[in-house]
């Protein structure tokens, strides 16, 4: 008598052929991502139809609008300047959504050049329309506002790469950039301690540190000094260095909404969770949700210090805002 597990199979296991999704299915999910507003789940889908099907520029453009709705601006014309190098005129909507990007940044001299050669080479594309009125836009802000000239622009320009890098720990991309900028614009502050900040967790701790020493030395009541201090004293487990500078970063309440996050970040960091949280509650979110650490540092300031839920919130707010954070385990892990 046969019992059930005698049944042979009617196929030949060996030549079944598994299902391995290509571009397009990756490329569905994606925009059905999207369209709920899952923008963290859209770009994991979209990177995978990317990576199945690197020339297909249909992809990556959807990739740049998520960036785009989310406010990555950078990152999303990023995408598009690879699409057009790779494809050139063929995809000359590119321009259009590049000009509308630069906008957004406030680099306007950049959206109205983009703006112009979408018009000059489809004067009659889908975006014409858009691309005229963003020029007429452009064109009645001039008229009562005086411009950044391109020097400043450049400053900008190199202002938003270097950001985008330092936030995603690309130090490679990073330094050739900060050394470069502190090159053409030797006054330019933030842009000596972000190298040596790069420097630090490059790998190169000693001359980072050196460099900081020696600007601190010049100017001791630096927030800039004090704050890279803390964190390379921090990381370094030099508890009495460290100390010192977390104290006197601790004791200043700064104006501008970016250096306040800079000390919360960095009390977060050190782990004065409760100090951080306190700084954290006093930012606006509006004005610094171009910012993946307000997010993940405010998130692990709140877990830490027993508001798991408000924890989760904001992480998970951070991440749809800034999709590049979901490669982090999350607020409950002190990364």
């Amino acid at each position: 008598m046969h019992t059930p597990y005698d049944v042979k199979a009617p196929y030949n296991v060996d030549k079944v052929i598994p299902f391995i999704p290509e571009g397009d299915f990756y490329f569905t999910k994606g925009v059905e991502a999207f369209q709920k507003r899952k923008f963290d789940i859209a770009v994991k889908w979209l990177k995978k139809a990317i990576e199945s099907s690197p020339d297909e520029a249909l992809f990556q453009c959807q990739l740049s609008i998520i960036y785009t709705e989310v406010g990555a601006y950078h990152a999303a014309n990023q995408v598009l300047t690879d699409v057009l190098t790779t494809h050139g005129n063929d995809y000359i909507d590119c321009y259009y959504l590049i000009a509308n990007n630069y906008a957004h940044l406030g680099l306007m001299n950049d959206a109205m050049k983009n703006a112009q050669k979408y018009l000059d080479i489809a004067p009659d594309g889908d975006f014409t329309s858009e691309a005229e009125e963003l020029l007429n836009f452009l064109d009645l802000d001039e008229e009562d506002e005086d411009w950044a000239d391109d020097l400043e622009d450049e400053l900008l320009i190199f202002q938003e790469t270097a950001f985008y890098h330092l936030e995603r720990e690309e130090w490679d991309e990073a330094i050739p950039l900060l050394h470069e900028m502190m090159a053409l614009f030797p006054d330019h502050l933030p842009a000596k301690h972000e190298y040596s900040y790069a420097l630090f967790f490059s790998g190169d701790e000693d001359e980072a540190i050196r460099l900081e020493q020696q600007w601190l030395d010049k100017d001791p009541q630096s927030l800039f000094c004090h704050t890279n201090l803390a964190l390379f004293y921090y990381h370094r487990q030099e508890k009495e260095r460290f100390t010192d500078h977390v104290e006197a970063v601790a004791n200043v309440y700064p104006i501008h909404d970016q250096q306040k996050l800079r000390v919360a970040v960095t009390l977060a960091r050190t782990e004065n969770y409760q100090a951080a949280l306190q700084r954290f509650k006093g930012l606006s979110k509006y004005h610094l949700k171009g910012h993946a650490s307000f997010f993940k540092w405010y998130s692990i300031a709140a877990f830490q210090t027993g508001n798991p839920s408000k924890a989760l919130a904001l992480w998970e707010e951070g991440c749809k805002q800034h999709p590049f954070l979901s490669k982090y385990e999350g607020p409950w892990i002190h990364n």
